[in-house]
């Protein structure tokens, strides 16, 4: 059985143009969605999925953030390209990847190397991580995630 744990806060450039805290976010629901790299085929399936689901997410009170090591040019062409309209987080020195451990060896065609293992977590009102989705299959994520946070919200 999984602990709840705390969520480590951070703060991070977001695609808002204002820092964003995780602290802001107390008192809604968090997605936190960490992704490896900004239009690659499968980081654009999981991010335009969360994408099309947002409103029934909001509807939840809960918030979506992505979280790569891109950077905010980067993550702005990005959102634009897609029409994203939830906020993509730049992570550039690894800081927040390290924190919440997904950052780690890959391999990939026998190569190994250090890159981020696609996670999710899922965040409750009170800052603490109420699930944990690690090494994220992308097809039906999105929508995964939001049928465990409809069984959480019906409690």
């Amino acid at each position: 059985m999984f602990k709840i744990m705390k969520a480590s806060n951070f703060t991070l450039p977001s695609t808002s143009k204002v820092k964003y805290n995780l602290k802001d976010s107390i008192g809604k629901f968090v997605v936190l969605y960490f992704y490896p790299k900004d239009d690659t085929p499968g980081c654009t399936i999981e991010t335009n999925d969360f994408n099309k689901l947002l409103s029934k997410f909001k509807k939840l009170e809960c918030e979506v953030y992505g979280i790569s090591k891109d950077s905010l040019k980067s993550h702005d062409k990005f959102r634009d390209k897609y029409k994203i309209k939830f906020n993509l987080l730049a992570d550039e020195e690894l800081k927040v990847l390290k924190k919440y451990k997904v950052w780690g060896k890959k391999k990939f065609m026998g190569r190994e190397f250090m890159g981020i293992i696609r996670t999710t977590f899922l965040i409750d009102k009170h800052g603490k991580i109420i699930k944990i989705w690690e090494n994220v299959k992308v097809k039906d994520h999105a929508k995964k995630v939001l049928e465990t946070l409809k069984e959480i919200t019906k409690k």
